[in-house]
């Protein structure tokens, strides 16, 4: 069966206790990557990327380059980030 391309099928586990068990990760426990954490907050990846850099937003690197943002670790972030820029904003005359 051919499967288009690009396509990846995936089947990720996570060790609990040993012996091992092999449980799948939900989907809202599997790390973000810079596009899908900029999604959810509601910011660019320029902003993301600055705010990593900064060290001001929680983050994972994995295999040293790569970024990865916990679901977690920017649900409080993001509650912080909306209260600030609550703040200012305009008002319809």
């Amino acid at each position: 069966m051919n499967k288009p391309m690009g396509s990846k099928e995936v089947q990720m586990y996570a060790p609990t206790t040993w012996p091992r068990t092999e449980q799948p990760f939900l989907p809202e426990e599997l790390p973000l990557t810079v596009r899908e954490a900029a999604m959810y907050l509601g910011v660019s990846m320029q902003t993301v990327y600055l705010w990593v850099e900064r060290k001001q937003i929680p983050h994972l690197r994995v295999m040293g380059r790569n970024i990865r943002f916990l679901r977690s670790d920017l649900e409080p972030f993001r509650a912080t980030f909306k209260q600030e820029v609550g703040d200012g904003k305009t008002q319809e005359t």
